[in-house]
């Protein structure tokens, strides 16, 4: 892969208008399906699962009941000044509204509350159903806008009127100024990073290439594919954050070799095939565990996961392809000044530093430990003499050597000392802090949103707020049994029979007169429950209903299925909760294996998945703690309480392994590459901060803050996902990379790189950190830096 990589790094140096002409095809090929086949008009935001009773009742009542099988939305009129809605005059303007919604677009039919006796107790609001024959992704952009316009006319003084329902729901949502927070925030952070404004710019503009590519390509798919506003958001935003992160990675190795002398077509060659290799893997496993999101099969989650995981494989052919190419055009322009802060600190890193972690230690440890391939671990472990000349190494560094090291040391370099200082006590600290942030995740509970966490402001939620308030919560999430009548002597008696069984059952407030096809001997019966539709007694209520099916089919003849949208976020929920333990196991499964092979150890994989779980654990108490029992929810955006998105836990956890794998690997593999060369354990963890650790923390930064700027998207969904994924970033990223991983590898020493020889001879050696390109391609020593001279 290495050699590979080197090659195509070399050949987009050396053609760099070609490539860049190929790109920028690429991109307007992408815009050009775009406008031909699919758009964001065809975005689909539908909730679906194939197969579940939910879905197979309302796929029948499309036959059977067109006019209840769509979206509905409320009309929710409010008397004010002391009136009630049954007066003369407030009536009369409720029938006028009503009579123009019933013209508006797409409308099949309009339900007065006259009609359905849908007035409070104290006659102050009024509710009407609308309905529609389509769900609520086929309703035209502007058919809600169109509704709205026509009930305007009665929200007059002494009358106020809100248009809410499922039809609002799940809206589609704008992330255009999302975007730009967030690109402006990562050029900030690379600018400080590097010194230079050029040379932070490269990782952008070549991200923005993936962005645009990943993007237009999915939304030309639109018009064959079902793909939710969400899966466009969430591929925007994770292609955004790691094509930055992985440009990031590969730029700094290259400004790294040119800080030392390289050519800048050799550096570019190089950091493409050493770093590169890196990325390569890192987005695999991204790739990997975003599209096994489909094996859930819920289509919502399926085109997520894809989305995803085609963002993330253009964001590694851009960075191995499009980035060395930008390199080429940059030259010479990207190495530090002579004299800069950038140069010095790039010479310290290269210099000073690495003689000053073994110091005099080096030196002493025996030739064998000094190259030690990872199989051989079990001789490092047992022979005397080497663990003596490690120990001796460790201790040995001389006073000039400690003071060189603690000049040339870079934040993360000081940081690492600081926490393998006490080991132990460093994993206990850890250990006990994530695991108190995790507490909450114990009572988590999840749902679909609804209009109840939307925006306070909005119509919607105002609407859903008075419903609540004055017919019950229930009245904002319906049940509809579908109930089948053919096989009963009387299909009247027995519909009529269903309807008071359910009527008798715990937490229904009341059961509607049963609707009847004659045709196809179907009744539909509208319940509604007790509690709000997110509550876990409405799902109790649901599953109840189901498990007397039997007892109604023995005394009726009827079969009976439940559906409407509550019920379908019950099945939602449902089938995300069956499959979240079987696909977090694939995932730390596939974790174990792969850093196996990377890194040819033991302790590594099983640290890197125990550390994986802390953080999944700690996020998910976050975010608990945040939406649902309102910590500190106002500071992005949350003014209410509310559920979890089912889709949260499964979608943290396919996104937040792959970003983990990357830190994982960018860190560690320059820890594995200095204990080879030198023997030297603590100086290994000491050595891959200095080189990795600044990078990897800027990376983190510019990840959180992409993710954060989507806090400002007004769909419930993408935020709480938004918020999830900065906080897993932050606690993986600086408490589990940062802290955790240092901590093991110190305590555990020379056994984090042991591997039985058995095994060894069976894996293959995948050479992540390049060491196969030979003594050729390594870097020119430079010329330590004295004390007065370092950064």
């Amino acid at each position: 892969m290495p050699a590979f990589l080197h090659r195509l790094g070399r050949l987009a140096f050396r053609h760099r208008r070609r490539m860049l002409a190929l790109w920028l095809a690429l991109v307007a090929a992408a815009v050009v399906c775009m406008t031909a086949f699919g758009g964001t008009g065809k975005l689909d935001n539908t909730f679906a699962i194939p197969g579940s009773e939910s879905q197979r009742a309302l796929d029948r009542m499309k036959t059977d009941f067109p006019t209840f099988s769509g979206t509905s939305a409320q009309i929710v009129f409010t008397a004010t000044d002391g009136q009630k809605v049954t007066g003369p005059a407030d009536s009369a303007r409720i029938r006028a509204a009503l009579d123009a919604a019933g013209s508006a677009p797409q409308v099949a039919n309009v339900v007065s509350p006259f009609d359905a006796h849908t007035i409070s107790a104290d006659g102050t609001t009024a509710v009407a159903q609308v309905r529609y024959e389509v769900p609520q992704s086929a309703l035209e952009p502007y058919a809600l806008d169109e509704l709205k316009s026509a009930v305007a006319g009665a929200n007059q003084q002494g009358m106020r009127v809100d248009v809410g329902g499922s039809a609002f729901g799940n809206a589609p949502s704008e992330s255009h100024r999302s975007d730009i927070i967030g690109v402006g925030v990562a050029l900030v952070i690379l600018t400080l990073t590097f010194g230079s404004l050029l040379t932070a710019g490269i990782p952008v503009v070549t991200a923005l290439f993936g962005v645009a590519t990943a993007i237009f390509g999915a939304l030309s798919l639109t018009g064959t594919v079902s793909i939710s506003s969400t899966a466009q958001s969430l591929a925007l935003m994770i292609g955004l954050a790691v094509g930055i992160d992985y440009a990031l990675f590969i730029v700094s190795r290259h400004r790294f070799h040119l800080a030392h002398g390289m050519e800048p077509e050799e550096s570019a060659a190089l950091a493409v095939g050493t770093a590169g290799s890196a990325v390569v893997f890192a987005g695999l496993t991204v790739v990997i565990a975003m599209t096994g999101l489909t094996v859930v099969g819920i289509p919502y989650l399926t085109a997520m996961g894809l989305a995803a995981a085609g963002a993330v494989l253009i964001a590694v052919l851009v960075a191995t392809t499009l980035l060395p190419a930008v390199l080429g055009f940059a030259g010479t322009r990207l190495t530090p000044g002579p004299g800069s802060r950038a140069m010095r600190r790039e010479q310290a890193v290269g210099g000073a530093g690495e003689d000053a972690d073994g110091g005099a230690g080096d030196s002493v440890v025996s030739a064998t430990s000094a190259n030690v391939p990872s199989g051989t671990g079990d001789n490092v472990a047992s022979g005397t003499g080497e663990i003596v000349a490690s120990r001796t190494g460790e201790r040995g560094m001389s006073r000039t050597g400690e003071h060189v090291a603690g000049t040339a040391a870079n934040a993360a370099e000081r940081w690492f000392r600081l926490v393998t200082r006490r080991p132990l006590l460093t994993l206990v600290a850890v250990v006990a802090s994530l695991g108190a942030l995790a507490w909450p995740a114990h009572d988590m509970r999840l749902a679909l949103p609804d209009n109840g966490t939307a925006p306070s402001s909005s119509s919607q939620r105002i609407a859903f707020d008075r419903v609540g308030e004055k017919l019950g919560p229930g009245f904002n999430g319906p049940l509809l049994v579908l109930a089948d009548t053919s096989h009963s002597s009387d299909p009247t008696t027995a519909a009529q029979h269903v309807a008071a069984t359910i009527g008798e059952l715990p937490d229904v407030a009341t059961v509607g007169k049963p609707v009847a096809n004659p045709a196809t001997h179907t009744a539909l019966i509208q319940v509604i429950p007790d509690s709000e539709p997110s509550d876990p007694a409405t799902k109790t209520l649901v599953n109840t209903i189901r498990d007397d099916r039997a007892a109604i089919l023995r005394d009726t003849g009827a079969t009976v299925q439940v559906t409407g949208s509550t019920a379908v976020s019950v099945d939602v929920a449902a089938k995300l909760n069956s499959a979240l333990i079987p696909f977090a196991a694939v995932v730390i499964g596939l974790s174990l294996l792969l850093l196996l092979l990377v890194f040819r150890s033991l302790v590594v994989p099983l640290k890197a998945a125990a550390g994986f779980l802390l953080s999944i654990a700690a996020t998910l108490g976050a975010v608990v703690g945040v939406v649902q029992l309102g910590h500190l929810g106002s500071l992005i955006g949350v003014d209410t309480t509310g559920p979890v998105s089912s889709f949260l836990p499964i979608i943290l956890l396919a996104v937040l392994f792959g970003l983990a794998m990357d830190y994982e690997v960018f860190l560690v593999s320059r820890m594995r590459e200095s204990y080879l060369r030198t023997g030297n354990p603590l100086g290994a963890v000491h050595g891959g901060a200095r080189h990795s650790g600044r990078v990897v923390t800027a990376a983190a930064l510019i990840m959180t803050s992409v993710f954060a700027a989507f806090l400002t998207s007004d769909s419930t969904m993408l935020k709480q996902i938004a918020f999830a994924l900065a906080a897993g970033v932050l606690l993986d990223a600086f408490v589990i990379r940062m802290t955790f991983v240092p901590a093991v590898l110190a305590l555990t020493r020379h056994a984090a790189w042991w591997l039985p020889k058995w095994l060894e001879r069976r894996l293959p050696d995948l050479d992540i950190e390049g060491d196969r390109l030979g003594p050729a391609h390594a870097v020119p020593e430079s010329v330590p830096l004295t004390p007065s001279t370092a950064d």
